[in-house]
């Protein structure tokens, strides 16, 4: 059987930057040739980053990409990667529009070029929007083996260009992907691609993207399964990674031709088979994380990866001793290490000592920056100058907070991170201009029962290592409060966390109505104050910051609704 040598480089690409992730792409590539790779594979629009969204409408990057591809094939040569098949994920256009590619490279040129033919239009995906679809497949012979090529979505189909390969008999197929991460991901996607692997009877070689791009994260998760679907090497998650997996592979010796629509064109590039070589000792099989250190590891690079990318060292937030802020406080440090993160206590006239004692405590035990700013005074100002009493007295506490926080990172440059969660964004307990106030929000997508969670995660996870644990236990045992007037709790206002987050589930991630949700056991009084909260909350969260997405369905891209918006769930 013919031997083949395969390497993923599952890497963290920038959008936009086509000099970095060339050189980037460069600098992996010949990680794989030094390790003896026969071929290759990078993500999904690697070279351009992904998503582009409309950049895409720009005619001068569309050119850049172009060049830059071709550009790209000349230095892996020169780099001494030319005998390494090389497919590198870009953007390239025709006569007919822009389309979401591959480019195969080999010994100083691009000897295939593939577009993707289904494009996702649901979720975060708007590629109808962007690009036409790929209307041929390549299949490149390298030394003896036919290797077929297939991007994202192209797996995702049954019936579609996987058939068309198997059927013009390669006998491998490789798939870049950039498939963003959300929780358990993998159920769906591992047992879909190995039956995609079964029904073409050969080895997939799947290669995802890693890193963060705005309020999408990327875990990575490359693998290489067989022909009847079963694992045989798998890279982590969550960070840069090369994956060399030897093959063995009986070649077909298929032909060219068109099948169900789609054209095959074969190219050879090396008829021999490769040399003996000493194999690999064993494969390497990462298993998959936890769920909740999936989640955090996802928040972290996600966070790490929008500060990083964006041109900033530091973050800024307010430290008011409650969970939200704690947490928030934990995944700075981890993504960014305790000299880059800066905590503001702004306590006002109702701050309780223990919330002032609480964030002090938790910066000392994270290590990072901290200080106390109170607000007293310049909330006195505004509530006797313009006579606030009630509600607007409640919430000039918060917006000067954010006024603060503001000014803080224009003096110093840190970026300000928005701590609030899911269950709050979702019912407006928020308030806008104050604790709503950043450039990006962590647990924007986490739900305050599952903050409370990763909070007791994280503080299990410090004491396995023998480490402090990082968020006082007062933190994650108080009754969770705003502090805005004497003896305010957040049950004030809202039904229990618990049961909120039950029907915010429903409501806002299964696109429940009142009857479903009726059906589901829920009490129709709650029903209706959970549903009116949230539909009178969509100017708010239009002025939100962005935040990394871990669920199915995210506040932003994932749901598109009206702010002007006269429909109501009726009993």
């Amino acid at each position: 059987m013919p031997q083949l040598r395969t390497a993923l480089a599952q890497t963290n690409p920038t959008v936009g930057d086509l000099a970095g992730n060339s050189t980037r792409i460069v600098e992996w590539a010949r990680r794989a040739a030094d390790a003896g790779a026969h071929v290759a594979v990078f993500s999904e629009m690697t070279l351009t980053g992904y998503p582009v969204e409309d950049l895409v409408l720009r005619p001068a990057f569309v050119e850049a990409s172009c060049r830059a591809v071709d550009e790209l094939a000349g230095r892996l040569q020169q780099a001494g990667c030319g005998e390494v098949l090389i497919v590198v994920g870009y953007l390239d256009s025709d006569e007919q529009g822009p389309r979401n590619s591959v480019a195969a490279c080999y010994r100083g040129e691009v000897v295939g070029r593939q577009a993707k033919h289904h494009l996702p239009n649901y979720g975060v995906f708007d590629e109808r929007r962007h690009f036409v679809p790929g209307r041929n497949l390549d299949v490149l012979r390298l030394h003896g083996v036919d290797i077929g090529m297939v991007i994202c979505e192209d797996l995702w189909q049954d019936g579609g260009p996987v058939s068309a390969l198997a059927a013009a008999g390669v006998d491998l197929i490789v798939a870049p992907n950039a498939s963003p991460y959300e929780r358990a991901k993998d159920d769906i996607r591992l047992p879909l691609i190995a039956e995609r692997a079964r029904e073409a009877g050969v080895p997939v070689a799947y290669c995802n993207q890693v890193g963060g791009q705005d309020d999408l994260v990327f875990d990575g998760d490359s693998f290489v399964t067989d022909g009847a679907g079963a694992v045989l090497a798998r890279a982590p998650q969550f960070t840069e990674h090369l994956l060399v997996t030897d093959l063995e592979l009986p070649s077909t010796g298929g032909t060219g031709g068109t099948f169900r629509g789609l054209e095959v064109r074969r190219r050879e590039l090396s008829g021999q088979p490769v040399a003996p070589y000493e194999p690999l000792r064993a494969p390497e099989v990462r298993e998959p994380l936890s769920d909740h250190a999936e989640v955090w590891s996802a928040l972290v690079l996600g966070l790490g990866d929008y500060v990083r990318k964006n041109g900033f060292d530091s973050v800024i937030f307010g430290l008011s001793g409650g969970i939200d802020s704690a947490v928030t406080a934990a995944l700075a440090v981890d993504a960014l290490g305790p000299d880059a993160v800066h905590g503001v206590s702004m306590p006002s006239g109702y701050s309780s000592e223990h919330s002032k004692a609480d964030a002090a405590e938790l910066a000392r035990r994270l290590g990072c920056g901290f200080r106390s700013e109170p607000i007293d005074a310049m909330v006195r100002t505004y509530v006797e100058q313009l006579g606030l009493t009630g509600v607007a007295e409640e919430n000039i506490q918060a917006r000067v907070r954010g006024m603060m926080l503001m000014a803080l990172s224009n003096a110093e440059g840190h970026l300000v991170l928005a701590t609030g969660n899911k269950t709050e964004i979702a019912v407006g307990y928020s308030t806008l201009y104050g604790d709503s106030v950043g450039a990006f929000a962590p647990i924007k997508d986490v739900f305050k029962t599952h903050v409370w969670e990763l909070a007791r995660w994280r503080n299990a996870e410090a004491d396995k290592r023998g480490e402090t644990p990082p968020i006082p236990e007062n933190s994650i045992t108080k009754p969770p409060s705003a502090e805005l007037r004497p003896g305010q709790l957040d049950t004030d206002s809202l039904p229990d966390y618990a049961l909120l987050d039950d029907v915010l589930d429903d409501y806002v991630e299964g696109d429940r109505g009142f009857a479903e949700l009726r059906a589901a056991g829920f009490d129709p009084d709650t029903i209706d104050r959970v549903v009116r909260m949230v539909d009178a909350a969509e100017y708010k969260r239009r002025q939100y910051p962005p935040g990394t997405k871990i669920t199915f369905k995210a506040f932003g891209r994932d749901r598109r609704l009206p702010i002007t918006n006269a429909w109501r769930e009726l009993h």
